[in-house]
């Protein structure tokens, strides 16, 4: 009997993704310990975020000032392979790998990265346009929530076509943002939880586009009207 590595039943782009992710954080969480680079690579994750991330001032100045250097436009998509610590890069990898799975084996591959970029970038441009001062945007996490919406658009189709109540499926989300909720009125919280609902919204939203035949059947919605 054949066995399949459940490794290679990801979808590459979604591998190629967490690598990333995972291969960052552990260079810095090596460099924090010492294990490479010497004394100085105890502030790499410092140097990171300010090299990396994304923060309102950097919206500003993209948005409102129409500054389109590199330096700045890259920070829209490079800041969701930055994460606070060790655990909150395998935590958000581990949901991208999840959620990823199940939108990559129905999205094509260019569509399944496209879904990642365009949520990182709303959630960037999102929590820039409502937060206030210097600080950072980081971890992948708006990205992640644009599979969510992937996630819940194929779930409200799937549901719409066996005549069931769609509103079923944004149970996942409703649930999250709950939880989001809980903590930041137990530990305190800040605005990033703005992005994450900009990623959801156009991750969702991008999906009418996205999906297999989903480009198709708009343009043939748009004639109909």
């Amino acid at each position: 009997m054949a066995y399949e590595s459940p490794i290679n039943a990801l979808p590459p782009v979604v591998t190629a993704l967490c690598l990333v992710i995972f291969a960052v954080e552990l260079t810095m969480s090596a460099g924090a310990i010492g294990l490479v680079g010497g004394p100085g690579a105890i502030g790499w994750r410092l140097s990171v975020v300010q090299d990396y991330a994304v923060s309102p001032a950097v919206v500003d100045y993209v948005v409102w000032r129409g500054d389109l250097s590199f330096d700045l436009l890259k920070r829209f998509v490079t800041y969701a392979f930055v994460h606070g610590s060790f655990t909150d890069a395998l935590f958000g990898g581990a949901l991208l790998l999840a959620l990823g799975k199940f939108v990559g084996d129905v999205f094509h591959p260019v569509a399944t990265g496209l879904l990642f970029v365009i949520s990182a970038i709303a959630g960037a441009v999102a929590f820039g346009l409502v937060a206030d001062g210097s600080q950072p945007l980081y971890g992948a996490y708006p990205a992640v929530y644009g599979f969510i919406g992937a996630f819940t658009y194929l779930l409200w189709t799937r549901i719409g076509q066996q005549g069931g109540n769609q509103v079923k499926a944004f149970r996942l989300i409703g649930f999250l943002l709950a939880l989001q909720l809980v903590f930041a009125l137990i530990f305190g919280g800040t605005l990033r939880w703005v992005a994450d609902v900009a990623g959801f919204t156009v991750g969702f939203a991008a999906s009418i586009v996205l999906a297999p035949g989903g480009w198709a059947a708009l343009l043939d919605r748009l004639r109909q009207r």
